[in-house]
């Protein structure tokens, strides 16, 4: 079966059991548990409960665009599926063919996203606009490097593991060029993402595109990132503002999910507390500021400003 034309799959609430949809809804149906085989269904203001056939191997998901505590009757005519009832924060569900089944959706249909090419900065752990300042016994695994700005200050007594320092030369002019290009491509990814703003401390999120229209703290609690199995799930975060992450608390990884598939798009300034554990890459318009102790499994990269360091560890994630 040919992917899920664009046109077809509709940005819209979740069709009510009770109450018929007021303009055409989306429904995606996937085979074997794959995105490679689909097919979308287009649900009419006529199509009360709505009804489709599916055909294909294996358990059938559906993925249901919709807000919380809405519902959707599903009527088909082939058989041999299980069926799940959708509850808490589960985006999926297998349906039973052949028979009339409620399936509540809990959570909006996130867009899985593609991961970002990093280019020449891939193995960067720190790259500054400015300057790259430090004090004490950090470790940074990967490249070093500034471009434009011609400062490294404090390595000794840090030090650089697995990569080499470079100022304003080719390869930090190259790393300077691909790390505006990342930023540029996360920054204008629009389609369907998931508004989040103030706080995330306690939270558990799943893979998907995320916007911030102000600035974004991790400081209530510790937030985990969980890519439910799939080791491919990517994690993007719009911060229209300021990123801050408190002291002590840290960015947990569940189900799976890789460092390496996190990327922190930050309009401003990112600043990471007293002995914080981060994860994923830091793409910052302006600087970054770590502070004592504060470890991160991922990049640190500022397009324009500064990147200051103390006794920090960060280390380049493997894919």
């Amino acid at each position: 079966m040919a992917p899920c034309p664009t046109n077809k799959c509709i940005d819209g609430r979740c069709v009510s059991s009770t109450t018929p949809p007021s303009v055409s809804e989306q429904v995606k149906c996937v085979f074997n548990g794959t995105t490679t085989e689909q097919r979308c269904y287009t649900a009419n203001a006529s199509d009360n409960p709505l009804s489709f056939g599916c055909s294909g191997i294996g358990a059938c998901i559906a993925d249901v665009k919709g807000s919380k505590n809405t519902s959707l009757t599903w009527k088909s005519s082939c058989g041999g599926y299980a069926y799940t009832t959708l509850d808490g924060n589960s985006e999926y569900a297998n349906f039973s063919c052949g028979a009339s089944s409620s399936l509540s959706a809990n959570t909006p249909l996130n867009v899985n996203q593609s991961s970002v090419s990093l280019g020449a900065a891939s193995t960067f752990g720190v790259l500054a606009g400015s300057t790259v300042t430090n004090t004490g016994p950090t470790t940074v695994t990967g490249n070093l490097g500034v471009s434009p700005g011609s400062a490294v200050t404090g390595f000794a007594p840090g030090i650089v593991n697995g990569g080499s320092i470079h100022v304003t030369d080719t390869l930090a002019s190259q790393a300077k060029v691909a790390l505006t290009i990342a930023y540029n491509d996360l920054a204008g990814r629009s389609t369907n993402p998931v508004s989040i703003a103030g706080n995330l401390g306690g939270s558990t999120l799943s893979p998907g595109l995320y916007k911030s229209t102000s600035s974004l703290e991790i400081s209530s609690g510790d937030l985990a990132l969980d890519a439910k199995g799939n080791a491919n799930a990517v994690f993007v975060f719009q911060v229209a503002s300021t990123l801050s992450v408190s002291v002590g608390r840290q960015v947990v990884l569940m189900g799976g999910a890789k460092a390496s598939n996190i990327f922190w798009q930050v309009g401003t300034s990112a600043n990471l507390g007293t002995n914080s554990t981060f994860k994923g890459t830091i793409l910052a318009d302006q600087s970054i500021s770590l502070q004592t102790g504060a470890k991160v499994d991922g990049r640190l990269l500022a397009r324009i400003g500064a990147v200051t360091l103390q006794s920090n560890t960060i280390i380049v994630p493997a894919n």
